[in-house]
C-alpha cells in the first residue's frame, strides 16, 4: 500500500489515479487546506472503486503514527507542501514550518513504522537562476525564495537521513512546471483564490472568471521577452512518479536525485498563443512588473530519469492545453 501525503492535491490525484491503474492500493493523506473532497469523489470515478482518503496533518505526529498504525503502508510519496514562490517570501515561516517541520515529523513516523522507501516531490526552484539550461542534477543549488530553499533543505534531510541510514530508498524529484489535467476532464488543478500559476489564470479567463491574464514581467533577456519554463504534463509527471516508486520498491538502498521535465523551453507567451489554439479563446494579456523569487528561463536535462527510470516525457504543449481546456470547460467553477 502506497501512503500520498498531500494526496488530494493537483498532483496527488492524478498520481493516485496513475498507481490506482497499475494495481496498487492507496491511501491519500491529506489536510484540505489548498484541495477539496470532491476531488477524492472523482478520482473514485475514474478508478471505479472506493480510494481511502484520511484528512490530518502531516504536522501532527499522532496523525501520521495514527496513519501507519492502521494501513500496511509499504511506501510514501511526499506530496504535502506551500508551493507559491510569491506567498513564501510573505510568510516564511509558515513555509518553513509546514515545508520543513511536515517533513521531519513524517521521517519520524516512517522510522518508527520501519517504512524506509520515499518519493519527495522537490523542485526546480532548488536550482535558482542556472547559469545556463538545460540544467542537469549536478548544476548549482541556488534558490532565489523561501519556497526553493525549502525544498532544497528537505532534499538535505533526506541525503543527511540516508547518510545514518543507508538502508533507506528515497528517490528526490526535482519536477519543473506541472500543467494540464487528466484526458478524462474529471480532475484537474484547482487552486483556491487568485491561482498562482500560469495554466489555471490561462483557464479561469477562458471561461470568463477573470478579466485578463497577467503576465509578470515582460522585459526578461528572452525571445519575447516574458518568463521560459519546462511545462511538463501532469499525466507525465503522475507516471514519472511511478516510475520512481517502483524504483524505491525495489529496495536499491540509495538515493536518486532526478528531474522531471519536458526538457523544453516555452515562454509565457508560447504557451498562451498554443492555449488559444487549442480552445478557440482569445485570452487578453497585460504586461506587468515581475515577481520577486521569478527566474528568466529555466528548462531541465531529463537524461538521468530516461536512463535510472526509463521515463520520458510524452506529452506536447498541445497536449496540456487541450487537456486543461477540457478540465476547465466542462468544470468552470472547478470542483465546485
Amino acid at each position: 500500500m502506497i501512503l500520498l501525503t498531500g494526496g488530494a492535491g493537483y498532483i496527488g490525484l492524478h498520481t493516485a489515479a496513475v498507481l490506482l491503474e497499475a494495481g496498487h492500493e492507496v491511501v491519500l493523506f491529506d489536510n484540505f487546506s489548498n484541495s477539496k473532497p470532491p476531488g477524492v469523489e472523482r478520482l473514485q470515478a475514474i478508478a471505479g472503486r472506493p480510494v481511502v482518503c484520511v484528512q490530518g496533518d502531516v504536522r501532527s505526529a499522532q496523525d501520521m503514527d495514527a496513519v501507519f498504525g492502521r494501513y500496511p503502508v509499504d511506501a510514501v510519496i511526499h506530496f504535502a507542501g506551500l508551493k507559491a514562490v510569491a506567498e513564501s517570501e510573505q510568510q516564511p515561516l509558515r513555509y518553513y514550518d509546514n515545508n520543513i517541520g511536515g517533513t521531519l515529523v513524517l521521517l519520524q513516523a516512517m522510522t518508527r513504522a520501519g517504512v524506509k522507501r520515499i518519493v519527495f516531490s522537490s523542485s526546480a526552484t532548488v536550482y535558482g537562476e542556472p547559469d545556463s539550461s538545460p540544467v542537469a542534477e549536478t548544476a548549482a543549488l541556488r534558490p532565489a525564495n523561501v519556497y526553493g530553499r525549502s525544498k532544497r533543505m528537505a532534499e538535505d534531510i533526506l541525503r543527511d537521513l540516508h547518510v545514518a541510514a543507508p538502508d533507506w530508498s528515497i528517490a528526490l524529484l526535482r519536477y519543473f512546471n506541472p500543467v494540464g489535467a487528466h484526458p478524462g476532464g474529471l480532475i484537474g488543478e484547482d487552486p483556491n483564490g487568485i491561482p498562482n500559476n500560469l495554466m489555471p489564470f490561462v483557464t479561469q479567463v477562458a471561461v470568463g472568471r477573470r478579466p485578463e491574464l497577467q503576465v509578470f514581467g515582460g522585459d526578461y533577456a528572452t525571445a519575447d521577452g516574458t518568463g521560459v519554463r519546462d511545462y511538463i504534463h501532469v499525466m507525465d509527471l503522475a507516471e514519472g512518479h511511478q516510475a520512481a516508486l517502483e524504483w524505491a520498491l525495489g529496495d536499491p538502498r540509495e538515493v536518486l536525485t532526478a528531474n522531471l521535465g519536458s526538457g523544453r523551453g516555452h515562454s509565457v507567451l508560447d504557451l498562451v498563443r498554443a492555449f488559444e489554439q487549442a480552445s478557440g479563446r482569445t485570452i487578453p494579456c497585460r504586461i506587468v512588473a515581475r515577481r520577486p523569487g521569478d527566474v528568466a528561463a529555466c528548462w531541465c536535462d531529463p537524461a538521468l530519469a530516461r536512463q535510472r527510470l526509463g521515463w520520458t516525457a510524452r506529452r506536447t504543449l498541445q497536449d496540456m492545453c487541450r487537456d486543461a481546456w477540457n478540465w476547465q470547460r466542462n468544470n468552470p467553477d472547478g470542483f465546485g
